[in-house]
């Protein structure tokens, strides 16, 4: 048992230096290089060597007291800025996953539908391009047929706005959702109600995968908290836009890799393993995942609302007559 607690508190002691204090060290660094620094000196390295040089012949680091309190300083110092990149990464992950956006605050919620409206725009134009070119490529004329090449540039064109019809204000948003639609339309299947019962019984594998999918997102939306933090930075040494600005470019392109690798392994999920779990729960079907199985898995595992108050019992004279109480006989 000693030996299962000294591996769990190595594991967990590699992920809070990986994850937190040498991200966080780097901040410091450069948070240190543009107060050093400025705008007068951007460059100047030996500028920085000189004020550590003259901070480390100080009085207060010649001694072990003093050095062990500094190196304790710096990591709690990483730490705070580790941890409060994850927590500004939170909020991007929820900005750009754009679930339930329309409960946002006011002015939030009022941009985002401008935004959605105007993808959505964007994405029927492309949807008829598409359509235009896939019509004139069934021609029985093959004179009057685009290339091939043409159709599928088309197809990424709108592919790129969204894979489905735009719903929410953000590509990362409508691929999560995307999964949801596609299983509604072909099998008459809701994923959000389906999810919750489905996760817990899916093979160690797949659980695996789609794990580390939804871990690969929260890494990359915390590179977006980074890229956040970084760029205040800026104001005072100029450096530090281009390198906030390399982090979010990255966070971008990990973010949408992450989701779409995360919506896709939910649609697998649900398209494989749906009929086991109408199985366990003593639904009588054979064969692969169908319209009529996935309504009645949905019907199944919906929870109904609440039911409304039952109105009060009155007397003929109006007032509220009091309920008996149940007796018992025993």
């Amino acid at each position: 048992m000693g030996g299962l607690w000294n591996e769990l508190g190595k594991k967990l002691a590699e992920r809070w230096v990986s994850l937190l204090v040498l991200p966080g060290a780097l901040y410091l660094a450069v948070a240190f290089a543009a107060r050093t620094l400025g705008r007068g000196h951007p460059l100047d390295i030996a500028r920085i060597a000189r004020e550590i040089t003259t901070f480390a012949a100080g009085p207060e680091m010649t001694g072990l007291g003093g050095q062990i309190v500094l190196l304790v300083a710096v990591l709690l110092a990483a730490a705070a800025a580790g941890t409060v990149a994850t927590a500004v990464g939170t909020l991007v992950e929820r900005l750009v996953v754009a679930d339930g956006w329309r409960t946002w605050p006011a002015p939030l919620a009022y941009l985002a539908g401008l935004r959605a409206e105007h993808r959505r725009t964007r994405w029927d134009a492309a949807d008829r391009a598409y359509h235009e070119r896939r019509k004139r490529a069934m021609a029985p004329d093959p004179a009057d047929r685009p290339a091939p090449a043409l159709l599928r540039a088309a197809a990424r064109r709108r592919a790129r706005i969204a894979p489905e019809r735009p719903e929410r204000p953000t590509w990362s948003g409508d691929r999560v959702q995307a999964a949801a639609l596609r299983l509604d339309r072909d099998h008459r299947l809701d994923l959000a109600v389906l999810w919750p019962y489905l996760e817990p019984v899916l093979p160690e594998a797949l659980s695996a995968r789609i794990a580390e999918a939804r871990a690969a997102l929260v890494r990359a939306t915390t590179l977006a908290g980074w890229a956040l933090l970084y760029a205040p930075l800026a104001r005072w040494w100029w450096p530090a836009a281009p390198l906030a600005l390399v982090l979010a470019l990255a966070a971008r392109h990990r973010v949408r890799s992450s989701v779409d690798s995360y919506a896709r392994l939910l649609e697998v999920a649900a398209r494989l393993h749906a009929p086991a779990l109408a199985a366990q729960l003593g639904i009588d079907h054979t064969g692969p995942l169908t319209d009529d199985l996935g309504a009645r898995l949905t019907h199944h595992l919906r929870t109904e609302s609440p039911p409304p108050p039952e109105p009060p019992d009155r007397a003929p004279d109006g007032r509220t007559r009091a309920v008996p109480a149940a007796r018992s006989d025993g």
